[in-house]
Parts: structure tokens; sequence; C-alpha cells
């Protein structure tokens, strides 16, 4: 599917994978092969930046959490991709968020962050006095919106 369904249809929290839709090269072929990694892979879905109606904001974006680096339980480095809705590479909605599950956002905000998705409200609540941000929003995963997002990742696949 294109970036803009991807914008228009995937829940925060769901896991998106890209692809140009190129082979995997050899291992023995690093650069090539970090190089393919750079537009083939997945993250979380973290934010939706722009208008609800994308088709009228050409500046709308999403912005994905690939990755964290980092030992000893230390995240060092975290990876963020974002994505305009005119890219060229291909999505697939990998997983979405479990119904239940509690999205902690940065703040009540259009434009706020994904900081954690908890298995539950009680998870959310330690997780939020474990890391400190003031001005967190909790919100549950409904069953209805679920269900909406196996649906229109069937009908847009």
């Amino acid at each position: 599917m294109s970036a803009h369904m991807i914008f228009e249809h995937a829940s925060v929290g769901a896991i998106v994978a890209w692809s140009d839709a190129t082979p995997r090269p050899p291992e023995r072929h690093r650069r090539k092969l970090d190089a393919w990694k750079t537009n083939n892979s997945q993250g979380r879905l973290i934010r939706k930046q722009g208008l609800r109606a994308a088709a009228r904001d050409p500046d709308a974006t999403f912005t994905l959490h690939e990755a964290d680096h980092g030992a000893g339980g230390i995240i060092a480095i975290r990876v963020f991709r974002t994505f305009s809705l005119d890219s060229t590479l291909r999505f697939t909605i990998v997983e979405g968020p479990a119904v239940g599950s509690v999205r902690v956002f940065s703040h009540a905000d259009a434009d706020a962050e994904l900081v954690h998705l908890a298995p539950h409200r009680a998870a959310a609540k330690q997780w939020l006095s474990e890391h400190g941000y003031p001005h967190a929003v909790l919100e549950e995963v409904s069953a209805d919106e679920a269900a909406a997002d196996a649906v229109e990742g069937r009908a847009a696949a």
C-alpha cells in the first residue's frame, strides 16, 4: 500500500514495514546490504503529522520508530524514520496494536508522539511512574478500532 494509505488507515502503534521491492543482496556484499536495509525495514508508527484529510496537505508525514541502540538496559540512540506521503516505497501493516493495549502519548496534542505501547492500563501507569512524562495521555485501543484496521488493511493491500 502507499504512504498515503498508511497515513489514512494505520493506527498509531501499528508495526509498519516498508520496501523498495528490490531483492535482498547476499550477506557478503555489506555495503549493498546496508543500502538495501535503508529502504527495506519495519518500525512502530508513533506519529502522524498534518491534516487528517491528507490529500489536502502536501506536508503531511508519518514517523516510525525503527530501532533502539544501547547496552545494559540504557538506550543511547533511537532511530526514527519519517516518510512523506509522496514516498515511492511500498508499505505494509505487519501488525496492529492489540485490543485493550494502552498507548502512552507524550502530550495531548494532534502532533503528540507515542512514547510507549503497554499491554494494559496498569502497565502503562507503571511505565509512566518510572519514565516521567508529566503531560502524558493514555489512550486504550478499542475493539472497533482494531476491527476497522483489519478490514481496511485487507481492502487496501
